[in-house]
């Protein structure tokens, strides 16, 4: 089953469809691809990067707490988190350890706390104290979410979305080959799942996996702009979506050669900042009309894995995953 919208087809993930040889066959699957999409690898830079940029080994994850000013990036070794004063990066940064690497960062809302996904464990950070409170998760917790008075965490081994209410915890399973993201949008929840290049609805309410839709050919990672769609780079194929939740559909398909990867949205300037690995790039895109219009583009540190953005002064922050430091760029 399908559905057509402009040039771009999209598959219902509620059913299966048949090959030639009348065995099942996954639409969401990419059949030559069998493992999920990762970013591309990086060249060595050959160009000097834009802005400024802080000296730190390899990170795996950065966001911006716009009402606190903090900078946060979580760096792999050893593992732990840098919150810097946004507003004197030079300062010395708190430290906060870790038992494991964080995979990813997010806000349960503005002003914190940080929600650090890490091992079977996520880590709440609050802004600025960083003190730590750890809610611990049956799986890989790969990234988490904040959805009304719940958190919702995306459990990669257990192919299901935890969702963490109070003291307890419940499990939304069925149909996920891999839980990587989260998002809340509104009353409404999503997730991605990299095995089968995939958006799927959820129910949080009833516990269930709803429709889904295919994202490309390979899609890393995602983020909530401020007319309630997804962001969705799709690595493989090179190419920006968007997905509306009420109803499921792709709004947008945009082509952004170069190996889109890490993606953050400014709200205040509607501007969708994408990291690209393969030349070490990072290109803002105007996302509020009927396609995106690229309006900057600079060159990055080595390998840029992940984007934050400031709302408050515009500043773009890239960081590195292979030691190359955070880039600090003022557009």
């Amino acid at each position: 089953m399908s559905r057509r919208l402009g040039a771009a087809v999209v598959a219902i993930a509620t059913l299966a469809g048949c090959s030639s040889n009348g065995q099942p066959q996954d639409e969401l699957m990419v059949s030559d691809n069998p493992v999920a999409a990762t970013a591309a690898h990086s060249p060595a830079p050959a160009t000097t990067p834009t802005g400024t940029v802080l000296p730190l080994s390899a990170v795996s994850a950065a966001i911006v707490d716009d009402r606190t000013r903090t900078l946060a990036v979580a760096v792999d070794n050893p593992p732990g988190l840098r919150l810097y004063d946004l507003d004197n990066l030079s300062s010395e940064p708190r430290t906060v350890d870790l038992a494991t690497a964080a995979e990813s960062l997010t806000l349960a809302a503005e002003g914190g706390p940080l929600l650090a996904s890490t091992g079977k464990t996520v880590v709440r950070v609050s802004l600025p104290a960083a003190e730590v409170a750890p809610s611990s998760v049956d799986g890989t917790a790969a990234n988490a979410a904040t959805y009304r008075d719940s958190t919702l965490v995306a459990v990669r081994d257990r192919k299901s979305v935890a969702v963490l209410e109070g003291a307890g915890t419940r499990m939304i399973t069925g149909g996920l080959l891999s839980a990587d993201q989260v998002y809340a949008v509104g009353d409404r929840a999503a997730v991605l799942d990299r095995l089968r290049n995939a958006v799927f609805e959820l129910d949080v309410a009833k516990g269930t996996v709803g429709e889904g839709l295919r994202a490309g050919q390979g899609a890393t990672n995602g983020t909530v702009d401020r007319f309630g769609r997804i962001l969705v780079t799709d690595t493989r194929g090179g190419a920006l979506l968007a997905f509306s939740l009420d109803p499921l559909l792709m709004r947008q398909r945009f082509p952004v050669p170069g190996g889109p990867y890490a993606i953050a949205f400014d709200p205040r300037r509607d501007l969708a900042w994408v990291t690209l690995t393969e030349t070490n790039e990072v290109v803002g895109f105007d996302v509020a009309g009927e396609q995106p219009e690229q309006r900057y583009r600079f060159p990055t540190v080595g390998q840029p894995n992940s984007v934050a953005v400031d709302p408050a002064s515009g500043r773009v922050v890239v960081a590195s995953a292979n030691g190359g430091g955070v880039q600090v760029i003022e557009p």
